[in-house]
């Protein structure tokens, strides 16, 4: 086989690859912007120099960076038609149904692992509380107005009974919202659901 059927069957992006490689074996400088070669042509592959003038070749580095940029655009998913987006969606904010203020109070160490009036057994470790009426089982939202602090309790007991305390908190949900240290604390109150 001679050289012209071969070249005549080599495509131009191969020639030019391979005018590249000899660029940086030491055909240039090594510097994109002084090296310029003539690129292969159509007339070129049957062994003839085209007249098209010379054409800008960039060097490897430059096509070595180039190759990792494609690696650092980010690339969009695609997403079948009844895929949620979870990055768009607003997290729900529950404000609940305002029950108005009160006094907490909290449980001593005591009544750890004595049964609630739901049967359960208390936990002071346990986000809990006791009311006189909400059902078992209800959320509610306590929030300490001096400090700001919030905690959802769950009600599983009965009370308080005096004191003028509007709910009973677990020493977990205490700690939670600070009222540990006095021992009682004005609180508003908000039923989740």
């Amino acid at each position: 086989m001679d050289g012209k059927a071969t070249l005549s069957r080599t495509s131009p992006r191969i020639l030019a690859c391979l005018a590249g490689i000899a660029l940086v074996a030491g055909a240039g400088t090594g510097h994109a912007e002084d090296d310029v070669v003539l690129a292969p042509t159509a007339a070129a592959t049957v062994g003839t120099v085209a007249a098209a003038g010379p054409v800008f070749v960039p060097s490897a580095e430059a096509e070595f960076e180039e190759a990792f940029d494609a690696f650092d655009a980010p690339v969009e998913p695609d997403l079948p038609t009844h895929a949620v987006d979870i990055a768009t969606i607003e997290p729900a904010v529950d404000t609940g149904a305002p029950l108005g203020s009160g006094v907490a109070s909290y449980y001593a160490d005591r009544f750890n692992g004595q049964r609630t009036a739901s049967g359960e057994t208390f936990s002071n470790r346990e986000l809990t509380a006791a009311h006189r009426t909400l059902p078992f089982g209800s959320r509610v939202r306590v929030t300490n107005p001096r400090n700001g602090n919030s905690v959802v309790v769950r009600i599983n007991d009965r009370g308080p009974f005096s004191g003028g305390r509007t709910i009973d908190l677990s020493r977990a949900a205490a700690e939670q919202v600070g009222i540990v240290r006095a021992g009682h604390g004005s609180v508003e109150l908000a039923l989740l659901d």
